[in-house]
């Protein structure tokens, strides 16, 4: 009989499963179709290299933006919400067209901010396998699924021809990530009294000046730190033809991001504390943009900005969770557990794009497999 009952509930199970995968199928069915679309295109299209080039720039430049919205424009969006979205489309993309339009005038074409300069990376692709066209489209998939998943390791690590470089860039994006977590505890935890009282009520119309102008400085600092992620697949010196697409192509693609509201990977943004809040979302943007400043002027190693955000967010949550003086113990041991359930699942999620791009890296590169064998033997 146990027997019996546990096979009927493993049956169940299954059957839940089956139709769960069913209904999710048939709900992006379209997306799917899509998707198999930019997969079969991949592998007929990787032999041709212009074209495969060009091929792979619009799918990176697509999602890369659309993942990493939530880091620098997800906050923005959420406060932002009643207003009208190609004000906030027209803001940065303006920012956009400057700050890759400097990059390219003083590095003479580079578009990186000289991210793409380091040994390891330095070197545009003559050819391209099939397996670096997929990267995008698991970018785009992981996308629609809700994940914050690091672009710099999906997109950057399976054109790395280093594993130094490959093993440099995960240490610096940890390293930000413990950073980033560390000072978000200590910041909120410091001030959450302050914070919990002040934002009551309306706030300030000041408030929103002060929060678009944090906004583009944090949006300018990161794309000096990733626009890397979406140039990889390009020459690392462009002629002003390419410039023009491949800052025009961003740019039009923003707007298309700002009319969805940030789409559907926007619900991790708006699922924390008080995000939609002005004040509370010009804060987060604040230490967000000092720790991105700080890594940038650290060395030109490209890292992940994704890391540092979930970190970020991570140690705020349990900060706010930890540092509510009224709140009863029970209560604040529920939200304690809350938070760190919210920061565990991001860094899971996130982990899963990190265990992705190093499997392509290995199977694409036969100088990092050299390398690890190498090492380890």
């Amino acid at each position: 009989m146990a027997k019996l009952k546990d096979q009927n509930i493993n049956q169940d199970v299954l059957s839940k499963v089956a139709y769960n995968l069913f209904d999710v199928s048939k709900k992006e069915k379209t997306f799917l179709l899509i998707v198999c679309i930019l997969v079969t295109t991949a592998g007929v299209i990787a032999d041709y290299t212009y074209a495969a080039m060009w091929f792979g720039f619009f799918l990176a430049a697509y999602s890369a933006v659309a993942n990493d919205s939530i880091q620098t424009i997800g906050t923005f969006i959420s406060s932002n919400y009643d207003r009208k979205w190609y004000w906030l489309w027209l803001f940065m993309g303006i920012i956009w067209l400057l700050t890759v339009g400097y990059s390219w005038f003083v590095y003479d074409g580079d578009v990186s901010h000289q991210r793409l300069a380091v040994p390891g990376l330095d070197q545009a692709p003559q050819s391209f396998e099939f397996l670096q066209l997929l990267a995008p489209i698991v970018l785009l998939v992981m996308t629609r699924m809700r994940m914050p998943v690091s672009t710099t390791f999906l997109l950057l690590n399976v054109f790395t021809y280093k594993a130094g470089t490959l093993f440099s860039v995960i240490g610096k994006s940890l390293a930000g990530y413990v950073l980033a977590f560390g000072i978000a505890i200590l910041v909120w935890f410091l001030m959450e009294r302050f914070v919990e009282n002040f934002l009551k009520g309306k706030p300030h119309p000041a408030w929103y000046i002060f929060q678009w102008i944090i906004s583009g400085l944090l949006w300018s600092v990161w794309i000096m730190q990733d626009a890397a992620n979406i140039a990889v697949f390009l020459p690392r010196q462009l002629s002003a033809v390419e410039f023009t697409v491949y800052a025009g192509f961003v740019f039009f693609g923003l707007g298309f991001l700002f009319y969805m509201k940030g789409d559907k990977i926007q619900s991790i943004v708006n699922a924390k504390t008080r995000v939609t809040d002005v004040r509370a979302a010009t804060l987060v943007d604040f230490v967000y943009t000092i720790i991105l400043f700080y890594f940038k002027m650290y060395s030109n190693i490209p890292m992940s900005t994704t890391w540092v955000f979930i970190g970020l967010l991570g140690g705020r949550e349990i900060a706010i969770a930890i540092g509510k003086k009224k709140a009863k113990a029970n209560k604040k041991k529920i939200r304690f557990f809350r938070s760190l359930g919210m920061a565990s699942s991001d860094i899971g999620k996130a982990s899963i794009g990190l265990i992705v791009s190093l499997i392509l890296a290995i199977l694409i590169n036969e100088n990092i497999r050299t390398e690890i064998w190498e090492y380890f033997k």
